[in-house]
Parts: C-alpha cells; sequence; structure tokens
C-alpha cells in the first residue's frame, strides 16, 4: 500500500488523491485488449508472447469480458466476517494451460497486466512494483474457483520509435512473475485494520497528505 493515510482518507471520509490524466495509456490498454482478441479468435498466441509463457489465450471472450470490468468487477472476495469489506478487481488478459499429469488433467489459469512506460529503459526490478496487483489476481482467481499456478505475467510495451506514416515501433518484454495468496490476504486484512482505526499519520514519502489536510475537518 502506497501511502495509509491516502487509502483512510478517500475511503472513511471520500476524500480522492487529485486525478491524473491517463488518457493516452487508458486507450493503450483497450487496443491492446483488442489486439490480443484478434489472436483469440484464431486460438494463437501473440508473436511477442511465443515461447515466452506457459499455455494459451483464455478462450472464453464472455468471462473475459466480465474479469475486465473494474468497476463492476465479478472477481471479488467478500471477506468472510464483514460483508462489508471487499477485495476485487480486473485483469487484462489471462492465460490457460492443462496439466495432463494431474488426476483429473486440471486446467491453471495465469493473468497477463499490460504495462507502458515512457522512460528511456525499463528500470530494473521495476515489476516489483506491481507485486501485490498480481498476488491479487491470483487470490481472486483462486477464491472465485478457478486453480492458478502462482504465476502471472508482465507484459511491457514501451514506445521506442516512429516510422513512416506515424507507425509505432515498440520495445516489448515479457516479465514472469511469482504470486503469492497470503500476501495478498494479509495485504486485505491490513487494509481493514487500517479502515477499522483512527486516521494513519502522512507518509514521509507521500506528496498528497499534506494537500489532504484542506479537506480535513
Amino acid at each position: 500500500m502506497e501511502c495509509p493515510k491516502c487509502f483512510w482518507l478517500q475511503k472513511v471520509n471520500g476524500i480522492h488523491r487529485p486525478s491524473q490524466i491517463f488518457a493516452l495509456q487508458s486507450n493503450f490498454d483497450k487496443i491492446l485488449k483488442n489486439y490480443f482478441d484478434k489472436f483469440r479468435e484464431k486460438n494463437e498466441l501473440p508473436p511477442e508472447l511465443m515461447g515466452k509463457v506457459e499455455g494459451m489465450l483464455f478462450n472464453n471472450k464472455e468471462i473475459l469480458e466480465k474479469w475486465r470490468n473494474a468497476l463492476r468487477p465479478t472477481l471479488k472476495y467478500i471477506h468472510p466476517e464483514n460483508e462489508n469489506f471487499i477485495l476485487a478487481g480486473g485483469i487484462d488478459d489471462c492465460l490457460i494451460t492443462d496439466e495432463p499429469s494431474s488426476l483429473f488433467g486440471e486446467k491453471y489459469y495465469i493473468p497477463i497486466d499490460f504495462k507502458t512506460t515512457g522512460s528511456s529503459s525499463f528500470e530494473e526490478n521495476s515489476e516489483k512494483y506491481y507485486q501485490h496487483q498480481l498476488d491479487i489476481y491470483n487470490f481472486l482467481l483462486e477464491k472465485n474457483g478457478y486453480k492458478t499456478k502462482g504465476l502471472a505475467y508482465l507484459v511491457y510495451y514501451k514506445p521506442e520509435s516512429v516510422a513512416d506514416e506515424g507507425l509505432m515501433k515498440f520495445q516489448i518484454v515479457v516479465k514472469k512473475m511469482e504470486t503469492d495468496h497470503r500476501r495478498a490476504l494479509r495485504l486485505f486484512e491490513d487494509a481493514i485494520e487500517i479502515l477499522n482505526g483512527p486516521m494513519p499519520k502522512s507518509h514521509s514519502d507521500c506528496g498528497y497528505c499534506s494537500w489532504a489536510n484542506d479537506f480535513i475537518d
């Protein structure tokens, strides 16, 4: 959790951080989802994933569209002791793989998350910033009856150059990540503890807490 105080202010007082404009990134996510869907229809992997991931694209588009909807999520976990606390999320895409060695030939689900970056190079170990996100995705899949392998993939798309007619070339990096359901549950429990307590102190590295003080009585 980046800043407990900002989290508390948003959930308890309804005070949100100033919004940042990510229209380009949001539109690019939609473009990537449509791009992946074209390969899904052909039961193929996009070429940038060939030889770099396990399994094939999950081919149930109807279910996937529900999983993608973060505003009206179907991938969610309701706390067993207090149904007011709900952990939910929306994934970008998902792989599915068969395990013929298992007793019933079970299928396993592996979430994919798209990332875009405008930096000149990929920051070393930048995937650490998304560990909780991927932990939560697999936790939610498991809690909704979909077996996982404790794996997820980050697919980075970084603009590299612009060719004739405005065609943009991307550097693409696929990162395989191990996930832990226990970390996700622990994060959820920690969040509940924060919300049930008094307003936390300002985080030393947070640039928003002092701004929020103007809205607190």
